[in-house]
């Protein structure tokens, strides 16, 4: 027999596990940083699977727990898409650490630690914005999403500085490829903190 908790949900068990998913992407972040900016950069691929388990295992958890409660905190399909926001990131990181880790010895001379450094500030913002989502603050949120929004468009403008030294002839084939394939692969992790600092600024609008 179930019982009236599980029957109509537990609000708080919703909300630890959001915020175990955005801590686990801010991990990650954070992990990458440290290997970027570490003198010799070699990779250490452990703490970047880590993270990503622990974020699919509260990506599993919380379609659980969905199936299981009949009424949640905020609306279902705001719960499953911030989840679905969240996971993305880890694994697009893990991405960046996998190719990296195949590619060390021809990546020494590109210093990816600024835009490692910016991907773990977004990072931390969307572990802010998911905690807010208990108080419904839109002050906050609208703060928060804010500064999510200036590193992006600092990310974007960097990019643009890629972009002209990849143009500008100083560079081998090889080496234009590996600019590219890294620094997008950057910027889509950033875009992915940015997709989910959204989703949690929507569901504090639709509530508050």
């Amino acid at each position: 027999m179930f019982s009236l908790q599980t029957i109509f949900g537990s609000g708080k068990q919703f909300f630890l596990l959001l915020d175990e998913a955005a801590e686990a992407a801010h991990d990650s972040a954070k992990a990458l940083y440290q290997m970027m900016k570490a003198s010799d950069r070699q990779p250490a691929l452990d703490a970047f699977k880590l993270a990503r388990q622990r974020e699919r295992t509260a990506s599993e958890k919380i379609g659980k727990a969905l199936v299981d409660s009949f009424i949640t905190p905020l609306e279902r399909e705001d719960i499953e898409a911030l989840g679905s926001a969240l996971y993305k990131i880890p694994k697009q990181i893990e991405k960046f650490a996998d190719r990296y880790s195949l590619a060390t010895q021809h990546l020494a001379h590109i210093d990816f630690a600024p835009r490692a450094a910016m991907l773990e500030q977004a990072a931390a913002v969307v572990v802010e914005m998911v905690r807010e989502l208990r108080s419904l603050n839109i002050d906050r949120m609208t703060a928060l999403n804010e500064k999510l929004r200036a590193i992006e468009n600092e990310a974007d403008r960097l990019m643009l500085e890629l972009y002209r030294d990849i143009y500008s002839g100083r560079l081998d084939h090889l080496q234009m490829f590996l600019l590219k394939e890294f620094f997008e692969i950057l910027e889509k992790a950033i875009d992915r903190c940015r997709e989910a600092g959204v989703v949690a600024y929507q569901i504090v609008l639709k509530n508050s």
